[in-house]
């Protein structure tokens, strides 16, 4: 054990202090431990204790539980409400997500056989923070962290204006999570093959906390995971997809899907991307098709994981269209076609919702967009209807990544000049709701009963006014649907 000052945010010293003066151990653990030694934001707070969880219940009065696994959640707003009930001088948070955070206060507990890979057969209340650590995936998620009680009863009035203060704390580290975290390594606690065998998913989460933290990972660790890659079956798609989108939202999600692909977790997953592996490409592009789609998810600066999963993505359908022409040449024609094929395939398989699906679709379907500056603002307008308003900035940033990803700079004059022309045309009539008049009207204009043929004038209605906004009037469109109707 060793003794080090840390940053903790006052609500994290009340809990602690609560439950000292209730008579319990509370240690903080997991994560966030991790992140306080290497300064960095944490918002999953963790402590672990020897109380039971009814036990926390009562020392807490604004908490919850409805696990059977003995954690109990503590939300922040609870916890600063209670504060100022007993005369914390409570200032003003600076954390904007801080009425969205909990806190969660987990008892002791022993785990025993993984029948399933998933979860434990069976839990029951550990006695000791050693037997809790134990269980526990990687060293530096298995470090505690304790604030003395003289340390704790110094902090009890804290100054105004202020919602975190540094503090003594003593790190407990039987594991070397410390100086793994120094030489920025993840390892397994103890035996890899066994931590992997009792749940598969911490093979994706070691590569999604690698990836996030620029780490590498240890020698047996990395081994365990190419040895075992086919456990990950076992897991509940929706489990893999949250850990796969993490990874393509980290710092470094390009390191993260080669590690994937090193492991055989990729084949697993998502096999499509595995042939993109040697297919050439010709003009500008200086890589293949997956280094290109791993530098061009590199390089995309949009944080919505949707979007850096149609970067990945949207090349995918290159191999199934790939033709030689010519000595040197190749040609992928169609393979936007393909690939928005295929993307939809993965985005069913990974169990996104209906919404994401479609931009996934949209945004790989329509990658290939090209301008000229000849280009009518009727055919800037079907630009932003094929893709969908709600859409362009997406499909832009996508953009930005493909054209690093193939050797080009961030920009050019035409994307420029293409996103000031899209810009100039968002007042006009985008859609069917900005016709100036509606199905109803439509219909008493024409004594219509409800039915196609009134979806069918309005249409064309809409597609004479995407040419020429300057229809858009009432009367000049009623006077045109009658002509459409009598025609």
């Amino acid at each position: 054990m060793s003794v080090r000052e840390v940053k903790l945010p006052q609500v994290i010293i009340f809990v602690l202090n609560e439950m000292r003066q209730a008579g319990f151990e509370a240690y903080i653990v997991g994560g966030a431990v991790r992140d306080c030694l290497i300064q960095q934001p944490t918002h999953d707070w963790d402590i672990t204790t020897n109380a039971t969880p009814e036990n926390s219940q009562q020392v807490f009065s604004g908490s919850f539980y409805d696990n059977i696994y003995g954690t109990v959640g503590l939300p922040f707003e609870a916890i600063k409400q209670m504060m100022e009930i007993k005369g914390w001088q409570v200032g003003p948070t600076t954390q904007s997500d801080f009425a969205k955070q909990v806190v969660e206060i987990t008892t002791y507990r022993t785990e025993h056989g993984y029948t399933d890979r998933r979860r434990p057969d069976k839990v029951a209340w550990g006695k000791t923070l050693a037997e809790d650590l134990s269980r526990r995936d990687f060293t530096i998620n298995a470090m505690a962290m304790k604030i003395e009680p003289q340390e704790l009863q110094g902090r009890l009035v804290l100054a105004k204006k202020r919602d975190e203060a540094l503090v003594q704390i003593e790190l407990i580290d039987p594991y070397g999570g410390e100086a793994d975290l120094e030489a920025k390594l993840i390892k397994a606690v103890r035996d890899p093959q066994a931590r992997f065998e009792e749940d598969a998913l911490r093979m994706l989460r070691a590569i999604r906390i690698g990836a996030q933290l620029g780490f590498n990972l240890e020698k047996q660790t990395l081994e365990a995971i190419s040895l075992q890659a086919n456990l990950i079956n076992q897991m509940a798609m929706e489990r893999i997809r949250d850990e796969f989108l993490k990874i393509l939202i980290s710092p470094f999600p390009a390191d993260g899907v080669r590690l994937l692909e090193g492991t055989g977790l990729l084949k697993e997953i998502m096999p499509e991307l595995l042939a993109m592996r040697g297919i050439r490409q010709a003009g500008h592009h200086r890589f293949d098709v997956w280094t290109h789609s791993l530098e061009a998810l590199k390089a995309c600066p949009s944080s919505d994981p949707i979007v850096r999963l149609a970067t990945l993505l949207h090349d995918v359908g290159k191999p199934v269209t790939y033709r030689e022409q010519g000595p040197r040449g190749v040609t992928f024609y169609g393979h936007e076609v393909a690939g928005a094929r295929m993307a939809k395939t993965i985005g069913q398989r990974l169990r996104l919702s209906r919404k994401e699906i479609d931009r996934l679709y949209i945004l790989v379907r329509w990658h290939m967009f090209a301008y000229t500056p000849n280009m009518t603002d009727a055919a800037i307008r079907r630009f932003i209807r094929r893709v969908g308003l709600e859409n362009i900035n997406e499909m832009m940033l996508l953009r930005v990544g493909d054209r690093v990803g193939g050797g080009s700079r961030t920009t050019s004059w035409r994307l420029r000049e293409l996103q000031q022309r899209i810009g100039e045309q968002l007042y006009e009539p985008l859609n069917l709701k900005d016709l100036k008049v509606n199905g109803t009207e439509v219909m008493a204009a024409l004594h219509l009963t409800p039915g196609p043929p009134v979806g069918k004038i309005l249409n064309q209605l809409f597609e004479e006014v995407l040419e020429d906004p300057s229809l858009n009037e009432k009367e000049k469109l009623l006077r045109r649907a009658k002509e459409l109707a009598a025609a």
